[in-house]
C-alpha cells in the first residue's frame, strides 16, 4: 500500500519500514494527521514510533507493530545497534570533504540548534562527500548519536547548510525541498540481519544522473571503510 505521503518498503510481523515523502509531518498537527497516524488509519492497525524524521526529511522510517517490539527497538536504538545512513545535498565547499563532526548541541534562536566546542554529551556524525556538479556536493552521513537536527547542524557547522533547509540554509537556491533523505537502515532482529536501502525519488537534484552514479559507486554504506576519528 502507498499514498502520496509514503509507501511501504517492508511489512514484517513485528515492524514496518516506510519511505516517507518530504514535507510530511511526523506528528499530527494543525488539524492534519501526521505520518504515523496516516499509516495506522490506512492499515487499520496500531503502530509505535521508535525514531523520527524531521518534516523536511524524506526516507526510511521504522515503525513497530507492538509495544513489546517498540521497547526492544528503542533499546537497539539506545545501544546504537541500528545503523542509519542519510544523504544530503549542499552548495559550496565544506571545511573538510570527509571525516567526523563532533560537539555538544545547544538550542539557538528560532527553533535552531548550534554545535558547541565542548564534548560532554556530543552529537557525533561521520560523513563522506563527493562533487556532483554546479558547486553542489552529495553527502553520505552516518549519525552515531540521535540528537534533534543533528545532521542539519553538522553540515551547517562545516560551512555547507543543507540545500533547501528552511532553518539553516539562508541563501535561496530555489530548492524545491530540503535535500535530506534517510537512505539506509541496518539492524539485527530476532537473530536475522535486515538491511534496507531506499534512494530518494523527490527533488530534481536528488534524482540527477550524477547523484545516481555516485550512489552506485558508494554501494552499500555499511560496507564502506568509514573515516577514522582524528
Amino acid at each position: 500500500m502507498s499514498s502520496p505521503n509514503y509507501h511501504i518498503i517492508a511489512d514484517e510481523p513485528d515492524f514496518l519500514v516506510v519511505d516517507k515523502a518530504p514535507g510530511v509531518h511526523f506528528h499530527s498537527q494543525d488539524g492534519h494527521a501526521g505520518l504515523v497516524a496516516q499509516v495506522e488509519h490506512d492499515l487499520s492497525t496500531k503502530l509505535f514510533a521508535v525514531h523520527r524524521l524531521d518534516t523536511m526529511t524524506s526516507g526510511l522510517l521504522l515503525l513497530a507493530r507492538s509495544s513489546q517490539a517498540a521497547a526492544q527497538f528503542t533499546e537497539l536504538f539506545t545501544q546504537h545497534q541500528v545503523q542509519k545512513f542519510y544523504l544530503a545535498l549542499a552548495q559550496g565547499k565544506p571545511k573538510k570533504k570527509q571525516g567526523w563532526v563532533v560537539g555538544d548541541m545547544a538550542k539557538s534562536r528560532r527553533g535552531m540548534y548550534k554545535l558547541l566546542r565542548t564534548t560532554e554529551n556530543p552529537a557525533i556524525t561521520q560523513f563522506f562527500s563527493q562533487a556532483v556538479g554546479d558547486g553542489v556536493r552529495l553527502y553520505l552521513l552516518k549519525p552515531l548519536s540521535g540528537k534533534t537536527h543533528q545532521l542539519r547542524v553538522a553540515l551547517n557547522s562545516v560551512g555547507v547548510p543543507i540545500l533547501g533547509d528552511p532553518l539553516y540554509c539562508v541563501a535561496d537556491h530555489g530548492a524545491a525541498r530540503g535535500y535530506l533523505h534517510a537512505y539506509g537502515l541496518q539492524f539485527n532482529w530476532q537473530g536475522q540481519a535486515f538491511n534496507y536501502l531506499c534512494a530518494p525519488t523527490h527533488g530534481e537534484q536528488f534524482v540527477a544522473e550524477a547523484v545516481t552514479q555516485q550512489l552506485a559507486d558508494w554501494g552499500e554504506p555499511w560496507q564502506l571503510a568509514w573515516p577514522n576519528k582524528k
